[in-house]
């Protein structure tokens, strides 16, 4: 086969969807694999303090721009934990979501 122009175009074509193939294959073979978990945060989130984060504080809520649901998560120390409650029972549906969870202790492992 003599070196073309067109013949280098082809084969550049032919390496360039053998390329796509071969990203999609492996895609393909990433897609059961779990997302992965980001370690918690081990201080409170609440600005200027220092305590470490004993509770997880999660509500999930309409966006009031309509966009959807959203879900914020924060991590807080026992004292601001107590604190917290529902604020935006407004935007509540049937999804809605407000939980505290205590973080899991690396300790008991």
């Amino acid at each position: 086969m003599a070196d073309t122009k067109s013949g280098r175009d082809e084969q550049a074509r032919d390496e360039a969807r053998r390329r796509i193939e071969r990203d999609i294959s492996e895609a393909r073979e990433r897609g059961d694999e779990p997302e992965p978990v980001a370690d918690p945060p081990t201080e409170c989130h609440r600005r200027g303090c220092s305590e470490p984060a004993a509770f997880s504080v999660t509500e999930r809520y309409q966006e009031e721009t309509g966009a959807g649901a959203v879900e914020a998560t924060a991590f807080l120390c026992a004292d601001h934990a107590a604190d917290e409650s529902p604020a935006n029972l407004e935007d509540a549906y049937e999804g809605y979501v407000f939980h505290v969870e205590p973080v899991a202790d690396d300790a008991d492992d």
